[in-house]
């Protein structure tokens, strides 16, 4: 397959399972035994579509924009933004805030299927945003 093809499966991975909820689509742009990397996310298909339904649960306005995307042989990086409305269960009761954070992945891919997946959420950016750390009072010198 091409980095063309690939950044395509990329594309719907992102809209069709994130932006949309239509998490079965998944199963046709993943494999079934694909190796996640990222500290924290599930380890297998199902418990990934759950961890969307989670996010998708607890942010229900979820979007995630891609703004860059670079491919070449068999990977695709891309930095996306994420935004959400935390409006269900997340850490807590939901706050009603709104929250905007930066993703950075690198997926690998085999015969036009990911098949590895490392991923860097800036989940401190979102944690704070929520308002779910103490404020840090500095003094100016």
């Amino acid at each position: 397959m091409s980095s063309h093809q690939n950044q395509d499966v990329l594309q719907r991975v992102v809209e069709e399972g994130f932006n949309k909820g239509n998490y079965n689509v998944l199963d046709t742009l993943y494999v079934p035994d694909y190796k996640e990397h990222q500290f924290g996310s599930p380890n297998t298909l199902e418990g990934f579509k759950g961890y969307i339904n989670l996010l998708r649960t607890a942010f229900p306005d979820l979007h995630v924009t891609i703004e860059d995307m670079v491919a070449e042989g068999d990977k695709v990086w891309v930095r996306m933004t994420t935004h959400g409305t935390n409006n269900g269960p997340f850490m807590g009761p939901p706050t009603g805030k709104s929250i905007t954070i930066t993703v950075i992945d690198i997926f690998r891919f085999e015969n036009g299927m990911i098949v590895e997946h490392w991923g860097v959420p800036d989940r401190f950016a979102g944690i704070v945003q929520l308002g779910l750390l103490p404020q840090v009072n500095r003094q100016q010198s």
